[in-house]
């Protein structure tokens, strides 16, 4: 990376969290205690406040309800110091989350709403309109649904048209199965971040090295991220990085690999090499997993 200085553009999903972080294992059909949250939530606006977090200069490009949920949602970003090219569309509703967390591991129950209607023509404005943009950070999840995929295909478009670098998060494992072709959607991206659910779906099980290695026939770099026992960076000439984890207690996991993205792509936009952004991407999901909530 040549460490310009700029501002990052993030595109994708913006929705309502309800976080529920339980006390103790599910009890089915009956009762189990728990801290329930209200708020901001979306992979890819979590990314954006944790980048505003950094210092970074970001735009975050996404879809809401125009209801009192966008409203507050946008509110919530603009709060923290991100700029919001967000379309408010009539007579839709904000898409929201419940999110099933404990110490270990977060589970997700999703009605996408407005993010489905994420406009190819809003995506292509913005990523021509921000000033002195440098990447783009595309999360994966508009290009796992069909009303949004175009949206997600023209953000990538108009980057590669300004000569921005790119990078996508793939998601989630459950979505990434059942599309089939995410890796032809995002070859010739230069950073394809994945966890380890979703490299396994990606790659095939096997060692985080080798799928790391496999999944360079599609992004220049890819990034396989592991939690608590770190992450690795392959690059497509076979040279290979990682980290050890950063053993914290943990809270709550909700939004920690947005967090390490955020770290990682703000340490490589400002010219660090791989080693040192795996290391910020490590720093920056251990924080998150000790806070309740998926933002700063």
């Amino acid at each position: 990376m040549s460490g310009r200085q700029g501002q990052v553009i993030v595109v994708g999903d913006l929705v309502t969290d309800v976080l529920i972080v339980q006390a103790g294992p599910l009890a089915a059909g009956s009762d189990t205690d728990a801290r329930i949250r209200v708020g901001g939530g979306g992979q890819a606006a979590n990314t954006a406040a944790w980048l505003a977090r950094t210092g970074a200069a970001v735009t975050l490009v996404a879809a809401v309800g125009d209801d009192t949920a966008g409203r507050e949602r946008v509110a919530e970003l603009a709060a923290a110091g991100v700029t919001c090219a967000v379309r408010r569309h009539a007579g839709a509703a904000t898409g929201s989350v419940v999110v099933l967390s404990s110490p270990e591991e977060r589970t997700m129950i999703t009605d996408r709403g407005a993010a489905l209607l994420l406009d190819p023509a809003d995506v292509t404005a913005a990523v021509r309109e921000v000033p002195d943009a440098v990447h783009l950070h595309l999360s994966g999840y508009p290009l796992l649904h069909a009303g949004s995929r175009p949206g997600g295909l023209a953000a990538l478009a108009a980057a590669r048209e300004r000569g921005l670098t790119t990078s996508v998060d793939a998601a989630s494992a459950a979505p990434l199965r059942r599309s089939g072709d995410f890796l032809d959607l995002v070859r010739g991206t230069d950073l394809l971040l994945c966890n380890a659910d979703e490299a396994d779906v990606l790659a095939g099980p096997g060692r985080p090295e080798d799928q790391a290695g496999f999944l360079t026939a599609s992004a220049r770099n890819v990034i396989v991220k592991r939690g608590g026992d770190g992450a690795v960076w392959r690059v497509r000439d076979g040279v290979l990085r990682s980290v050890t984890g950063v053993r914290v207690p943990s809270i709550d996991p909700t939004g920690a690999g947005d967090a390490f993205a955020a770290g990682l792509l703000r340490a490589w936009c400002s010219g660090a090499e791989p080693q040192a952004a795996l290391e910020a991407g490590a720093a920056l999901g251990a924080a998150a997993v000790q806070q309740v909530g998926a933002r700063p």
